[in-house]
C-alpha cells in the first residue's frame, strides 16, 4: 500500500515507518508536489482531516494527515492546535525549539498544577467519502528545566512519571511505545490491515 504523508516533517515520517513497516510513506516532494495547507481549524481533527483531505484532491491516492501538539490544563488547553506557533507574532518566523519552550516554562513559573498531555490526530483518507481519524494522548507533567536531547519539539519538557524519564530521554522504540503518535499510529496500523485484508 501506498501512502501520501501530508507533511516534509523528517521526524514524524521516521516515525511512521517505525510502526507501519511494509507500507510505502510517501511525501508530496516524492511526487514533485509542493503542498503547503494552512491550519485554521480549532481542533486537531479539524486541520488533520483538511490536510489530508487537501493533499487526496492533488494526488488522487490514499493520503495520511497528521496534527499534534501539547495541551496544558493550567493554560486552558494552550498551545494545543497553536503549538508550532507558540510564542510566535504573526507574519514572523516560528520560533525555534529551545525559545518555545522556554517561552512556555516562563508562562508556568510558580504554576503547582503541571498535568499536560501530547494529543496526536491522524486522518487517511481514502477517497472523496472515505475516512477514518483516530486521536491520541501521551499524559504528561510539564517540567521546570529540560531534560534530555532525543526527540523534538516540546519532549524535552515533557516528564513521564510512570517511566521516569522525559520524552526527550526515551530511545525511539520506547517512544513510539508510549507516545500519542505511535499509539494512534498503531490504531491505523490494524485500519490499513483491515483495509488490505478486505481489498480496501
Amino acid at each position: 500500500m501506498t501512502i501520501f504523508l501530508a507533511s516534509g516533517n523528517t521526524h514524524k515520517l521516521e516515525e511512521i515507518h517505525g510502526v507501519l513497516p511494509g507500507v510505502k510513506v510517501l511525501t508530496p516532494a516524492d511526487a514533485g508536489l509542493i503542498f503547503d495547507f494552512e491550519e485554521t481549524g480549532h481542533t486537531f481533527l479539524d486541520n488533520s482531516m483538511g490536510k489530508a483531505i487537501a493533499l487526496w484532491r492533488q494526488v488522487g491516492l490514499p493520503t495520511l494527515a497528521d496534527d499534534s501538539g501539547l495541551c496544558v490544563d493550567s493554560l486552558g488547553g494552550r498551545p494545543g492546535v497553536l503549538s508550532a506557533r507558540y510564542g510566535s507574532e504573526e507574519g514572523s518566523p516560528l520560533l525555534e525549539s529551545p525559545k518555545r519552550n522556554s517561552r512556555l516554562l516562563g508562562e508556568m513559573s510558580g504554576m503547582v498544577n503541571r498535568s499536560c498531555r501530547f494529543v496526536c490526530c491522524l486522518s487517511l483518507v481514502l477517497g472523496p467519502d472515505r475516512a477514518f481519524s483516530i486521536q491520541e494522548t501521551c499524559e504528561g507533567l510539564l517540567l521546570e528545566v529540560p531534560r534530555g536531547s532525543g526527540g523534538f519539539g516540546y519532549d524535552p519538557v515533557v516528564y513521564l512519571p510512570e517511566l521516569g524519564k522525559s520524552v526527550a530521554e526515551l530511545t525511539p522504540a520506547e517512544k513510539n511505545l508510549v507516545s500519542h503518535r505511535g499509539k494512534a499510529l498503531r490504531r491505523l496500523r490494524a485500519i490499513i490491515a483491515d483495509l488490505l485484508e478486505s481489498g480496501i
